[in-house]
């Protein structure tokens, strides 16, 4: 007792101290510590999603990678083994762990070093959130005094939730969820033993403990991890045998993106940059939900990026990459040693291997850029009609005679050289080339190229505006411009639509007769004579505009022109849309001088489709935040015919929380009537058929009837569109439900897309339809053979199963039979009259004298009729 009483007064006096050492601390510290109270409602930063209209992921944005999970998501395997490697007591300590913070202390006076021991997982959140992994004394004061305040505010499944996702896992990961994705491409639930092992053991060190970068130290971790998962009982000996004995499998993953469309991608990243700032978009994990149903997105792609190969590809090749060495002079092998399994290198004649190793060529092969659907090869012999290659993947290929032999020279863009006979008129050994699958359901390969040439789509529902597909080019890797929204070309005939409905307006008819007939105008003051041609170099004469607008008479367009006025035309051209200070104030307007964008075009085209109203393209539909609720719901203004005679209430431009939700319809206001709308969409049906009788001598096409022969519908219209020297192609068309525009020129605006010569090897290329869409089509490019195969595929696919819809027919529209010469009424029921629409009051109201009648059928057959008057 003598020695025991002092020993107790001087543990209670240290007690004392020690607990008025931690109060003294603590109210000095007290100031500056953070308020624990915003972990209850914490946002962490999470990247924005980017996702096509039914589901698919298109992209994601964010410095951080993350993917929340709650409590009840994570496999409880995986909180195992993170609280046996971290925090073993953590549900019994109040946050700080007194025998780890003894262990440390004896650490620091036994080696003089500050260890880590003492961190509980809620001293980790704390250091996470509010301070540094500076390792100072003060620091580690404060972590022990925010954790004890933590474990006040949250329950210990809420704080386990908060550092599983909070946690840094390296390569940008934060929180298991973004590990399990970034090191294994795997949601967490699917990861073994190993590998959540793996994720486990990171927190210590990320950097330094990391699978891909440092797979022997990670491996060398992943084991302590299971000896501890062991010792607590976590897991038997046998399951830790098998663990143990896992290779490292970890290699980096990107998001699992299953739409790949990033120029799509990038328009909806800058329109919420714009709404909400960087900091907000990219870090409050918002789901962005677009009005692209993937299907047509990917048949718009597929369709720009065979039209832009096909067009490549019958203008020749313009040689390999570059020439890794030089093939020896030897005899080639032939056709028929080929096909004899046990033809030797000596009856070959030729190098057994390529010069260089597989290393080599694969490190060669690496260093070359590359864009889907391209892979990059290495040709290593070369028989008399077919090549072997070396592909970046490792893998030989032996790429046949149909896959090489459109590759006749490239000249220039309207010249091209002869037709190769032998594979070495092409490639030789040593050449690094480029090859593609074929677009056919062989799953051959062919060679291929980059192609110079560059293309645009632009899909729209023409009833609210919403952008349906839309492709900016070639490959977003290759050049980031986006032509279909920033690209402005010059339109080329996909302006006359617009001109014959001003003409429309102003009182002309689809039966009024306008001469088609050369132009020669000279300015007295410049002494320069304006002469427009038809495109074709072909003059009809008097033509309905029917007519007209169905072959794309330039003559007939500039003299609709005249007829209604420059001025009154610009200003109908701006109801469109178009920038009236942006279009050419002279007479050159009537056959598309103008440069207008593919997605302003197609918004034109769909005002045209709908009936006259102006909707507005937009992209995103609907905005998600991390709990699924909606933040924001677009609201456009839509062309809905049966709404207009509806009481419609105040008009929001977006639907916010708390509001209906059902917001009332906007209405998109009425720029054009309906009859002018209906009236040009039939005239631009007349376009894509062939018309009149070829046994009355009344046949002729128009100048987009591929389109109606291929897709075998009545529920098309559509517009050609060419400019001077084909240095614009154009196609826009549409159905009922939906509208589209193709362009095809070269970014270098002065380049002409140029002719073509007959290709043999094309030629011989399904025939029915490959020609048909333009790779064996021979001539000068224009928007008939250069940009409509592309819409044309893309409505093939985006029609599929699509059963025909009449266009719909406005009110106080009237038919009545007229002569197809002189437009006015006749009683004739043959072939030289035919039904034609006309808005009511305008029909014509004289009949055909008899000596105005005109019959091809009668004419060629040696009655000649008198000619027609000329009405203009």
């Amino acid at each position: 007792m003598k020695y025991l009483k002092p020993l107790i007064i001087l543990l209670l006096v240290s007690v004392l101290l020690g607990v008025a050492t931690i109060a003294s601390f603590y109210i000095y510290l007290k100031p500056q510590l953070p308020s624990v109270d915003v972990l209850k409602d914490v946002h962490l930063q999470t990247p924005m999603k980017i996702y096509s209209q039914d589901g698919k992921l298109i992209s994601q944005f964010g410095v951080k990678r993350r993917i929340p999970l709650s409590i009840e998501q994570i496999p409880p395997q995986l909180i195992n083994a993170v609280l046996a490697t971290e925090d073993s007591r953590f549900y019994d300590h109040p946050g700080i762990d007194i025998i780890g913070v003894f262990r440390a202390a004896v650490n620091l006076i036994t080696t003089g070093e500050k260890g880590q021991g003492a961190s509980t997982i809620t001293m980790q959140l704390a250091r996470g959130f509010f301070l540094t992994r500076e390792k100072a004394y003060i620091r580690k004061i404060k972590e022990i005094f925010i954790a004890w305040h933590i474990e006040q505010v949250l329950t210990k499944n809420e704080i386990l939730e908060l550092y599983m996702n909070k946690i840094e896992l390296g390569h940008r990961a934060f929180g298991f969820g973004a590990a399990a994705q970034v090191y294994y491409g795997k949601d967490v639930n699917e990861l073994n033993l190993a590998q959540i092992a793996t994720l486990a053991g990171l927190p210590q060190a990320p950097s330094v403990l990391n699978p891909i970068s440092r797979p022997d130290r990670s491996k060398a971790r992943r084991r302590l991890v299971l000896l501890r998962m062991l010792d607590e009982n976590y897991i038997n000996r046998e399951q830790y045998n098998q663990a143990v004995e896992q290779p490292v499998t970890a290699k980096p993953h990107g998001a699992e993106i299953e739409l790949h469309a990033p120029y799509i991608a990038d328009m909806a990243y800058n329109e919420m940059i714009r709404r909400y700032g960087k900091e907000d978009a990219e870090t409050r994990g918002l789901s962005v939900y677009l009005t692209i149903p993937s299907d047509l997105q990917t048949d718009a792609q597929q369709a720009v990026i065979r039209n832009l190969h096909d067009y490549d590809e019958r203008h020749g090749y313009r040689g390999p990459i570059r020439q890794l060495w030089e093939e020896p002079e030897t005899e080639r092998l032939s056709e028929q040693q080929q096909d004899q399994p046990n033809t030797t290198d000596s009856d070959m004649a030729m190098p057994a291997a390529p010069v260089w190793s597989e290393e080599q060529m694969l490190q060669e092969l690496a260093t070359q850029i590359t864009y889907a659907p391209l892979n990059t090869a290495i040709v290593i012999r070369t028989f008399e009609r077919s090549i072997e290659v070396f592909t970046s993947q490792g893998e030989y290929l032996n790429i046949d005679w149909d896959g090489i032999a459109w590759a006749r020279e490239f000249i220039n863009d309207s010249k091209q050289g002869p037709d190769p006979q032998v594979a070495t008129d092409i490639v030789t050994a040593g050449a690094m080339v480029y090859i593609r699958k074929r677009d056919d359901d062989s799953g051959q390969w062919q060679l291929s190229q980059v192609p110079d040439v560059s293309g645009a789509f632009v899909a729209l529902n023409p009833e609210n505006g919403a952008i349906q597909a839309l492709v900016g080019g070639y490959s977003f890797y290759q050049s980031q411009f986006n032509r279909a929204t920033q690209a402005k070309r010059q339109v080329g005939s996909n302006i006359k639509p617009f001109v014959y409905s001003a003409a429309l307006d102003a009182g002309y008819t689809l039966a009024s007769v306008i001469n088609d007939a050369p132009i020669n105008q000279s300015d007295r003051d410049s002494g320069i004579a304006w002469r427009p041609k038809n495109s074709d170099g072909k003059y009809d004469g008097p033509i309905r505009m029917r007519v007209g607008l169905g072959k794309s008479k330039n003559m007939v367009s500039i003299r609709l022109l005249r007829g209604v006025g420059l001025d009154k035309v610009i200003d109908h051209l701006a109801r469109f849309g178009f920038n009236p200070k942006e279009l050419p104030h002279d007479e050159t307007l009537a056959i598309g001088s103008a440069s207008l964008t593919p997605m302003e075009v197609a918004t034109g085209f769909a005002i045209i489709n709908n009936g006259g109203y102006a909707v507005e393209p937009y992209l995103i539909d609907r905005i998600e935040d991390l709990e699924k609720l909606d933040i924001w719901k677009a609201n456009p203004k839509v062309a809905c015919r049966s709404c207009r005679n509806q009481i419609v209430a105040p008009q929001p431009e977006e639907r916010h929380p708390g509001e209906p939700e059902t917001p009332p319809i906007r209405l998109a206001p009425q720029v054009l009537d309906s009859q002018n709308a209906f009236l040009v969409t039939d005239m631009m049906r007349t376009g894509l058929r062939a018309n009149g009788s070829w046994t009355y001598k009344t046949y002729w096409q128009g100048t987009g009837w591929r389109a109606r022969n291929i897709l075998q519908r009545e529920d098309l219209a559509g517009k050609t569109g060419t400019t001077n020297d084909a240095k614009d192609t154009w196609f826009s068309g549409f159905t009922p439900d939906l509208v589209a525009t193709a362009w095809v020129g070269f970014d270098d605006m002065s380049r002409s897309l140029g002719r073509t010569s007959a290709n043999q090897y094309l030629l011989n290329k399904n025939p029915e339809q490959y020609n048909w869409l333009g790779n064996a089509m021979v001539g000068g490019e224009d928007g008939a053979r250069a940009a409509q195969p592309a819409w044309i595929r893309f409505m093939q696919k985006a029609l599929k199963d699509v059963p025909e819809k009449p266009f719909f027919i406005p009110p106080d529209i009237v038919t009545v039979r007229i002569d197809r010469t002189t437009g006015k009424l006749t009683q004739r029921t043959d072939h030289t009259s035919r039904f034609e629409y006309f808005k009511k009051g305008t029909e014509p109201t004289q009949y055909v004298r008899e000596d105005e009648l005109v019959d091809p059928y009668l004419e060629d057959q040696g009655q000649p009729q008198q000619e027609p008057e000329d009405i203009f």
